[in-house]
């Protein structure tokens, strides 16, 4: 369902590590919003919940609730520390426009 880069299984773990609180994966969810009409939520979790799907990849887990799932099937999220802008990038082929922050789509 989503393919994450080295780059992102990395900064996940990253952040798994600096957490206070218990976590063991990250939650990505698509909520009404930003720009062009739909945003990435992201979060770190501790569990999964009823219709998630969860993916495994590097040692890191990934968790999509069931209403998420449709928009990001497919989608390829990867991290870079670039100047220009730092974070998590996501290459969704469900997309029809993308924002210029790269954090909300269509």
């Amino acid at each position: 369902m989503i393919t994450l880069t080295d780059s992102a299984i990395a900064a996940i773990k990253f952040a798994l590590s600096q957490t206070c609180e218990p976590a063991d994966g990250l939650r990505i969810k698509v909520e009404a919003g930003g720009c062009s009409g739909f945003k990435y939520h992201l979060g770190l979790d501790s569990e999964s919940r009823d219709g998630d799907a969860v993916i495994e990849a590097g040692g890191v887990k990934v968790y999509v609730d069931s209403a998420s799932q449709p928009h990001v099937s497919g989608m390829t999220v990867d991290f870079t520390t670039g100047v220009d802008s730092p974070g998590f990038i996501f290459d969704n082929p469900n997309a029809r426009e993308n924002c210029a922050c790269g954090k909300s789509f269509g």
